[in-house]
């Protein structure tokens, strides 16, 4: 923490937020009464990868592209690839191509929503967001709640192993080719999968029924913090059910009322807006047809499950019902039901594997199509953190003319604001700040499980700014090179 004091306000700065994917920081303003003015979180890391992929060939951007991050390289992977499916002309994979990657999928989502609820996650919600730093992290989860770190190290490692079967590696996977995929899903593998899959359901269910005891021993702090009205915007299957790997984009108000539904991701430039402010590296989208003040949204697990009709697998469509049921219906606004969310799509996604591994088609042969040449590709895909869109030109050189990102921590960059806001002013205003008062902002964040180096791009060029300051520190000089 730090506080930089000038009469008659104060400045606080978090800086890093901690146990998220990146680096960020929030800025708050109080007045002199110590009321809380302004507050913002702002991303300050710049990585530019959709500048250098320019000049590099089509085929090899799959790869590259998913070096962005760490955590979810396989969903930036398989958008990559989709985008350049639609290069070569290929609208619809032979079943065995589609199904090893949408198997790949579910084993990215499956292991990267247990890494964010129970290492980055839980240590709030199991200790409290007041308690000592020392004790919010992985190794006391493990140390007082075994079995929950049982959880934590199991689960993940089976999406992982999904992932390495279907994908080559556990990380930065090489397998999803423009056209199709370049391996299928060996016997050994399947069998070797086979094995855990029921244990690996069972302890997902478990893991959602212990996150319902929080949420009914804090019905007032789940529903009330940092909790506001939003339009949502997910992918859906043509009846609406869950779909996170090749749907069409559905965006809900607040009411649940229908903003646009079955957009096919190709045309998302006449329905979104990307708005560039001088504070962050993250751009602002909004929904053209409500503007900037109300068009902006949420993604992610809360979304998903806000959007869809249904799911299409049993104990996550009975968790959704009751999801649902709790709030007569309406969609749910609390930003820590992000979690419970999250909870949902870890049982989906668990279930989706198991039908996958009993399906002939993964051991198939026919693996690669092509079609007639375009010179753009888009696609859209449903990443743990939300809706995904990458979007390529290819000259006729093969070579990559220029590319946009829009990631899930974009889309839900002015709700995370306005989550750090509310609950600056809830709880800080006029009150002594504590270490404790201020992790309720960063408790307020993690919900949403940013990537930050995924969402960091700018428009135009970076600038160099040197500043001139005499010993007082008044600026007695600025340039800017461009």
């Amino acid at each position: 923490m730090n506080v930089q004091s000038s009469s008659p306000s104060r400045k606080i700065v978090i800086d890093p937020v901690t146990r998220v994917e990146g680096h960020g920081k929030v800025t708050i303003r109080l007045n002199e009464a110590g009321e809380v003015e302004e507050a913002r979180f702002h991303v300050v890391e710049f990585r530019g990868f959709e500048r250098f992929i320019r000049g590099r060939m089509y085929w090899e951007v799959p790869v590259i592209i998913q070096r962005l991050c760490g955590i979810c390289p396989v969903s930036h992977h398989l958008a990559a690839a989709k985008a350049m499916d639609r290069v070569i002309g290929v609208d619809k994979l032979t079943p065995t191509a589609d199904k090893v990657r949408r198997l790949m999928h579910y084993g990215q989502l499956l292991q990267s929503n247990a890494l964010h609820i129970f290492h980055l996650a839980s240590p709030d919600l199991l200790f409290g967001f007041d308690a000592p730093p020392e004790q919010r992290n992985i190794i006391e989860v493990l140390n007082r709640f075994p079995e929950i770190g049982k959880w934590a190290i199991f689960i993940r490692k089976f999406g992982q192993e999904v992932i390495k079967a279907t994908g080559g590696r556990k990380i930065h996977p090489t397998s999803a080719i423009p056209g199709g995929v370049n391996q299928n899903l060996s016997i050994e593998h399947r069998d070797d999968l086979r094995k855990d899959v029921d244990q690996i359901i069972g302890w997902c269910c478990a893991a959602l029924a212990h996150h319902m005891t929080f949420v009914d021993a804090n019905q007032a702090l789940h529903r009330d913090f940092a909790s506001y009205r939003s339009n949502y915007v997910s992918l859906v299957a043509p009846d609406g059910a869950m779909e996170l790997y090749d749907g069409r984009l559905r965006a809900l108000g607040p009411d649940g009322e229908t903003i646009f539904d079955q957009v096919d991701p190709v045309d998302y430039r006449e329905h979104f807006i990307e708005e560039v402010r001088p504070w962050t590296y993250l751009k602002f989208p909004h929904i053209r047809s409500l503007g900037r003040d109300n068009g902006w949204y949420r993604v992610g697990p809360l979304a998903q499950v806000n959007c869809c009709n249904s799911i299409d697998t049993p104990l996550a469509e009975a968790a959704r019902k009751e999801f649902v049921a709790r709030n007569g219906g309406s969609p749910v606004h609390a930003t820590l039901a992000y979690h419970w969310a999250r909870l949902i799509c870890l049982v989906h996604c668990a279930e989706k594997i198991k039908e996958f591994l009993f399906d002939d088609d993964l051991q198939g042969t026919d693996l690669v199509l092509r079609g007639e040449r375009r010179g753009e590709g888009i696609a859209c895909i449903e990443a743990p953190r939300g809706t995904l869109i990458h979007h390529y030109t290819v000259d006729d050189n093969d070579q990559v003319a220029s590319a946009n990102l829009i990631v899930s921590t974009t889309n839900n960059n002015e709700a995370m604001n306005r989550a750090v806001k509310q609950v600056a002013m809830n709880d800080l205003s006029g009150r002594e700040i504590t270490e404790g008062l201020l992790n309720h902002i960063e408790v307020a964040i993690r919900a949403f499980d940013p990537c930050l180096s995924c969402a960091t791009h700018a428009l135009g060029q970076m600038p160099l700014i040197v500043t001139l300051e005499d010993a007082d520190g008044g600026t007695i000089a600025t340039r800017v090179k461009q």
